[in-house]
């Protein structure tokens, strides 16, 4: 997997306005947000895509949604939308597995 942003913010290289972060991920603040909460869970390892996760990265994957929610409630959102990307054509522009957390008004579906 080549290097990416995502990567770079996860290793500390890329200040990132980070709001939560342990030994296995990352979550920050959206620098382009599409909601006004708009934040990323990222793992520190470098898994490209969802479709290409390893059956033992299902502990991991748990952990990033349970992250994802409390991220969430941290700041302030009973309802949210997760997003998870999974290919250009889905619009995943950075191949570093993410989650988007979605929130602060009313989200439409479908989504796109």
């Amino acid at each position: 997997m080549e290097d990416t942003i995502f990567g770079r913010i996860a290793r500390g290289e890329i200040p990132a306005d980070i709001v939560f972060e342990d030994d296995r991920c990352v979550a920050f603040r959206d620098i382009a947000p599409q909601a006004p909460t708009h934040l990323l869970v990222i793992p520190r390892q470098p898994i490209d895509r969802l479709s290409r996760a390893a059956e033992a990265d299902e502990p991991l994957l748990g952990h990033l949604l349970r992250v994802a929610a409390r991220a969430a409630r941290d700041a302030g959102l009973t309802d949210f939308r997760l997003v998870v990307n999974d290919g250009a054509d889905a619009g995943q522009t950075v191949f570093h597995l993410h989650i988007h957390v979605l929130g602060g008004r009313a989200l439409a579906w479908p989504p796109g």
